[in-house]
Parts: structure tokens; C-alpha cells; sequence
């Protein structure tokens, strides 16, 4: 069958590699769509330290049952369109015992760790199948890195008083954005990319901030009235980002950390002190918030010929993941098609 592989650092092929049996316990999966991450950018970049190359990427997924092997429940059946939790959990680890799967110390994620589902079949355990309702299948493969938004909030704690600060508009910081402003916060979503901050200000961001052009400090005064924000949720990942956070967030307040910074962060900790602040990680997401996208997305209709950059063919992948490389702020996602 066909795969997409990146070999090595800036390297990316299409290949011919065995297509899965069904086992026992198992789902067969013939994919349709699947988003390239930002874990993905990273692999082709040489930049990310938990990938096993060479690797199959891809863990956003849109695909239909094509095969169900003995001992899977009924309610799986085939041709059923669906999308897959992509992380493994020991059962026996911390952070298994208190019931945070998603942040299994010894977890593998499709296309990181393990070879993932950008290629035309994969079969999974039954577990880790999620049908999708009546949202197309295209679209299932935008629930993943939204539910891992929908986790921070979880994470946070938002409640309908609070402030809300969401640093970071790719689909990641949409998802924040959405289940904060469901929850009833008053949500500030900072960005550097206009038309991105346009984007989530229509999905319910009730003030937006391009920090490329605006004093983000003075922003948030006058928008809290001196108070700092409730909640930030830094989804970027990078030292400053890292340090605004700190920085805007009130006394008592809750920040809750996405990105991955790819370098040490400087920190003035007198902050962490002084505020008493709750600093919270936040790692991948639960059944639970998948579910929450997937009900969203059926009862609402969020712009999705802007969530999606593009949609290329396999024979195009490694194109679209080079101008991604080029201009990283204007993609939300760029979409795999295998149909």
C-alpha cells in the first residue's frame, strides 16, 4: 500500500510498505484524510528529540472501517466513518493508576513513537476508534488537535467568570478558543497573524491582540482593568510566549502550558510566589474531549475552508510541508487526501 515516510531530517518519500491484517480485537482501517501536526513539522525538521525514524507520520485522522476482527464490539461496523484516539497507555504507570491516560509515561503516539496513518490502511484496537456522527470524513481529521485544546481548558478549570487568554491561533489554540467561550468565558486571543486572530474572534474570541504590533502587556490591563487575566493557555511553545504567561496572568491565577519550547526558559520566579499561581501542564487529550469536539462540530458550523490550508495527494506532501516550513504562522492545517 501507499505511504507517506520521512526518512530523515528535510527527507520525505512516498512508498510501498505491507498493508495491516485485521487481528483479533482489531479495527481495519482504509484512511481518507490525515492532517500533518506540528509534531510532524518538527520530525521533517530534525527538531523532534521523541520521534523513531524512519517514520510513518500522521495521528489527525479522517477513515472509514473497512474490516472488524473478532471480539469487536457491534456498535463498530463496517463502513462506518470514524477518527482514532492515536495515544497508547500502560495501564499500570501514575499517571494510568489516576485515570490521565492521555499522559501515560510510556505512551506512543501514531507517527511519532510508532509508525502512524498517513498511508492508505492501519489497524488499530478497537478502543481507540471513535466514530464521527454526521461530520464528514474529511473534517474528523481536524477533531484531534482541537480535543487537545479542549483538554487544556478541561486542565484550566474555566469556568464563566473567568478571563481567558489564549497565546497561539493554529487548531490547537481554535480548540482552546472554542471550549473556553462554550464554557462562558470571556476569552483575549493573542497571535501574531491577523488573519488567524479574524478567524477565532468569529468562533467567539471577544478580543483579539497581534503581539507582532501591539503592547500585549498594556492590552491586557486595559481589557481586565488592571486584574491580569483568570486563565492563560500558552499554545506555542516558544521562551516567550513561555514568559508572557507568566507575565499576564493575575494573582491566583491558573496558566496551563501546550507547546513545547525548544529552548530552556528564562524565568522571573518571584511571579510564581507572588501570585500564588497553579502552572499546569497539559499533554495530549482524553476520550472525553474528543468527544466534546466531535458534538461541537455536529451542532455547529465552524469555517473549515479556513481551518484547512490545504489538501494535497500524497506525491505533494513533501511541497506542502516546505512552504509549512517557509511561512509556519499562515497554515491552521494542510490535509493528506488518500481517497
Amino acid at each position: 500500500m501507499k505511504a507517506i515516510q520521512i526518512t530523515a531530517t528535510q527527507s520525505m518519500q512516498v512508498a510501498e510498505i505491507e498493508k495491516p491484517q485485521c487481528g483479533a480485537g482489531e479495527v481495519l482501517l482504509r484512511v481518507q484524510y490525515v492532517g500533518f501536526c506540528g509534531s510532524d513539522l518538527n520530525t521533517w525538521r530534525g527538531q523532534n528529540p521523541m520521534v523513531k525514524m524512519p517514520v510513518v507520520p500522521g495521528h489527525e485522522i479522517g477513515a472509514v472501517i473497512d474490516e472488524v476482527g473478532a471480539g469487536v464490539p457491534e456498535h463498530l461496523k463496517k463502513g462506518m466513518a470514524v477518527t482514532v484516539n492515536p495515544y497508547t497507555n500502560c495501564g499500570v504507570c501514575p499517571a494510568c493508576r489516576n485515570r490521565r491516560y492521555n499522559a501515560c509515561e510510556h505512551n506512543e503516539t501514531l507517527g511519532v513513537q510508532r509508525w502512524g496513518a498517513m498511508c492508505e490502511y492501519v489497524a488499530l484496537p478497537w478502543q481507540k476508534i471513535i466514530p464521527i456522527g454526521n461530520i464528514t470524513v474529511k473534517h474528523a481529521a481536524l477533531i484531534e488537535p482541537m480535543s487537545v485544546g479542549f483538554h487544556a481548558v478541561s486542565r484550566a478549570q474555566v469556568v464563566d467568570t473567568d478571563v481567558v487568554m489564549v497565546i497561539g491561533c493554529g487548531m490547537v489554540g481554535v480548540g482552546a478558543v472554542v471550549r473556553s467561550v462554550m464554557r462562558g468565558a470571556k476569552v483575549i486571543a493573542c497571535d501574531m497573524d491577523d488573519e488567524k486572530l479574524s478567524i477565532v474572534s468569529g468562533m467567539g474570541a471577544e478580543y483579539t491582540i497581534n503581539s507582532a504590533r501591539e503592547n500585549v502587556h498594556e492590552r491586557i490591563q486595559e481589557i481586565t482593568q488592571g486584574r491580569g487575566c483568570d486563565v492563560v493557555i500558552e499554545a506555542v511553545g516558544a521562551p516567550a510566549t513561555y514568559q508572557m504567561a507568566v507575565s499576564e496572568v493575575g494573582f491566583t491565577g491558573r496558566v496551563v502550558c501546550i507547546g513545547y519550547a525548544k529552548q530552556d526558559v528564562l524565568f522571573t520566579t518571584k511571579l510564581f510566589v507572588q501570585k500564588e499561581l497553579d502552572i499546569r501542564g497539559s499533554r495530549n487529550a482524553l476520550p472525553e474531549d474528543f468527544e466534546g469536539v466531535i458534538r461541537y462540530l455536529e451542532r455547529n458550523n465552524p469555517p473549515y475552508d479556513i481551518l484547512i490550508s490545504d489538501c494535497v495527494r500524497p506525491e505533494g506532501a513533501t511541497a506542502a510541508m516546505e512552504q509549512w516550513a517557509a511561512a509556519p504562522g499562515k497554515v491552521f492545517r494542510i490535509l493528506v487526501d488518500f481517497t
